[in-house]
């Protein structure tokens, strides 16, 4: 039985593009939201990011100072935004993306007063293994277990999550595993905790032709094409996962730095490839990864996204409505979002978190 908190009612959410300039100009006005290079910071020589389905470019001449903090197995890239003593807002980005996708989110929650920490996952960006002899392994559990590391390292004890793709996976399994260290939550395209009994299912010709990658990469061909052909690959899967965002070249080189980490596509290779069942993990994360194969319910608030134009494999609201037990909402969000939601619907995403937020209180 699902908790009598849940509201079932799906919520239709377009928001007018003026409205977001409107309220982004009045956001960067306020102050330096986010945090220009500074002596603390070790920033990346990346073009300012921009937005796409806009005529108006925000934010054009700005971009975040990277930090760089040892945590558990990684030395961590990773953005921070907002007064110090703000209620932590950790926003996770997905594959093929980084953390540019929430360039836009940023600067709205810090003028709302939220501490923003956007780290680049293991393979991404400038975080880095401490040691050559670490095996390079892209299982969910490790990313997730990065995460926490970073929590530790930070000494943050509790934040909210917020993520899509490859990082609502991530937030979604600290929720369930580690609630106490999640106050409340927002994943795009709900509840993604699977396993490899999971992932050795078939599905319909329909929804296997949706996965066309994760076959391609199980194969030697595959890893030496991604290798060698990552950018344009990527472009593509951008194009596909969201067929009405009109980003710009610009947009999309703003992100092309991230998959130049030289782990980048072992991690990513060995993540398609250990869901499918084809590549071990690591025994350490063995206990982690059989308490996930039990589809573990998220107690936490929540609230779940979904693009009206999301053409990456997602699953339907209904049929993880019941993953949820504590206060929850699921929210569709129309005017042709994709699969990259964060970037192209920046308020609806700050919206949801700010929403959550309340839940928990």
């Amino acid at each position: 039985m699902i908790n009598l908190n849940i509201n079932h009612m799906l919520q239709k959410y377009s928001y007018d593009r003026r409205r977001f300039l409107g309220a982004a100009a009045m956001t960067m006005a306020a102050g330096p939201l986010f945090m220009m290079r500074g002596a603390n910071a070790q920033p990346v020589n990346n073009e300012p990011p921009a937005i796409s389905n806009l005529s108006t470019k925000v934010n054009s001449s700005s971009s975040f100072a990277i930090k760089q903090i040892n945590a558990g197995l990684l030395n961590i890239g990773y953005a921070e935004v907002g007064p110090a003593n703000g209620k932590v807002v950790i926003l996770l980005h997905g594959w093929p993306y980084d953390i540019y996708s929430f360039a836009d989110v940023a600067p709205l929650l810090a003028g709302k007063g939220y501490r923003v920490v956007i780290p680049y996952l293991r393979g991404f960006g400038t975080t880095r293994f401490l040691s050559a002899k670490t095996f390079r392994n892209g299982q969910p559990s490790a990313i997730a277990l990065d995460i926490i590391a970073l929590m530790d390292a930070l000494k943050i004890n509790k934040a909210i999550l917020a993520g899509f793709d490859w990082g609502a996976r991530t937030a979604d399994i600290i929720a369930a595993l580690w609630p106490e260290r999640c106050s409340a939550l927002v994943s795009v395209s709900g509840y993604l905790i699977g396993s490899q009994a999971a992932g050795k299912l078939p599905l319909p010709p329909s929804a296997e032709l949706q996965w066309w990658y994760q076959f391609y990469f199980a194969t030697e061909r595959g890893k030496a094409g991604y290798d060698k052909y990552r950018n344009d690959f990527n472009k593509l899967i951008w194009k596909l996962a969201s067929p009405k965002w009109n980003f710009d070249d610009a947009t999309f080189n703003r992100s092309v730095a991230a998959f130049n980490n030289p782990d980048h596509v072992a991690i990513v290779i060995h993540n398609y490839r250990w869901r499918q069942g084809l590549e071990k993990g690591e025994s350490k994360y063995d206990d982690v990864e059989e308490k996930l194969a039990k589809a573990p319910v998220i107690t936490v608030p929540a609230i779940t996204l979904e693009g009206d134009a999301n053409g990456a494999p997602h699953p339907q609201p209904s049929a993880y409505a019941a993953k949820f037990s504590g206060k929850y909402a699921h929210k569709a969000i129309d005017g042709g979002i994709g699969h990259n939601l964060p970037q192209e619907a920046p308020q609806a995403f700050v919206d949801a978190i700010i929403e959550a937020d309340g839940y928990s209180k």
